[in-house]
């Protein structure tokens, strides 16, 4: 959009003309904090959408998916997994042309968005962001998207401060169901006439990803194989005190671990939510902790529901659980 001068104060329209000034979107081009603001309110830029702008850019969302079906499995898709896919539902169904939405956890050359030939549209969900505000600048990338041309990827932006979230987006009824991938060869419709950039990409990523399974029989738990030992992260959609007090009774009692071998080895924060980590043996498979896992999920209901002060043993593991904590977003 073309920078608009200053206008008379008897012409200066008014917050919902300078609205509409900046479009549906109230895509509002970023300028010089002294220089007029864009949207042609008059002020300067640091006075009008330069201070929601500025706001937006630092304030940390602490929670973003929350509200979302299926928050563990974003908070996992978005941290652990290296090839997922969901099928997403849009409120008031899907616009015409547009015959899918899918989530992705990484796209090829690390594109934010592509809208492919056929019209579909694939939002990567594994990208850094300009915000503090993850969900909104998702859904920012998400509409443009939708009104994108078909066969072109789009680029990522800071969102503006007022737009939608993916809440406001998103049908809050509709299914959250992870496909877990071996590969990245989802990327491809036709991978014999995929673009030489887009090949060696998708080799390059099949080459880093880390064999990955999530489980049936709990929420939100995936089994990975590394070299050395397997692993199971399992994102927990419980208040972070009470989850670790209820670990640590677990842990006192050596009632935490998934079966032989296994152990509980701390956990880390992400986006707001808690996920312990179990160590396991490398003979140890996907399907050969969805008992032990079941299983543990109902002692840990038992042990969220106490409301007994922890013993002197449960406070020293509980000080083991958190000295082991590490913060990723």
């Amino acid at each position: 959009m073309a920078k608009k001068r200053p206008q008379t104060t008897a012409t200066r329209p008014q917050p919902s003309d300078a609205a509409r000034a900046g479009g549906v979107d109230g895509d509002i081009p970023v300028v010089g904090a002294r220089e007029p603001c864009p949207c042609g309110s008059g002020r300067r830029y640091k006075a009008c959408h330069g201070r929601a702008a500025a706001h937006a850019a630092t304030e940390l969302v602490h929670r973003p998916f929350e509200g979302l079906a299926g928050e563990g499995d974003w908070v996992a898709l978005r941290e652990l997994v290296p090839a997922a896919t969901v099928e997403l539902a849009l409120k008031g169904g899907l616009p015409e042309g547009v015959p899918s939405v899918m989530l992705a956890t990484v796209l090829p050359m690390a594109w934010p968005a592509l809208r492919r030939d056929d019209g579909t549209v694939l939002l990567g969900l594994q990208n850094d962001t300009a915000s503090g505000d993850i969900s909104r600048d998702l859904a920012d990338t998400l509409r443009r998207a939708l009104a994108a041309e078909p066969g072109t990827p789009v680029q990522g932006r800071r969102a503006p401060a007022d737009s939608p979230r993916l809440q406001d987006l998103l049908d809050p009824k509709g299914p959250f169901e992870p496909v877990v991938h071996d590969g990245f060869e989802f990327w491809v419709q036709d991978a014999e006439n995929a673009t030489p950039d887009v090949t060696a990409s998708l080799e390059r990523a099949n080459a880093a990803a880390i064999p990955t399974v999530k489980l049936t029989g709990v929420d939100s738990a995936y089994w990975c194989e590394t070299p050395e030992k397997n692993h199971l992260r399992w994102v927990m959609p419980y208040p972070e005190e009470q989850l670790l007090d209820a670990l640590a009774r677990l842990h006192a009692a050596g009632r935490s671990g998934l079966g032989e071998g296994t152990r509980l080895v701390g956990s880390f924060r992400a986006h707001g939510l808690t996920v312990p980590v179990w160590d396991l043996p490398s003979g140890v498979g996907a399907e050969d902790v969805e008992k032990p896992a079941a299983e543990f999920a109902e002692r840990l209901a038992t042990a969220l529901a106490s409301e007994a002060p922890l013993t002197a043993d449960e406070r020293r593991a509980r000080g083991g659980l958190t000295n082991r904590q590490v913060t990723l977003s």
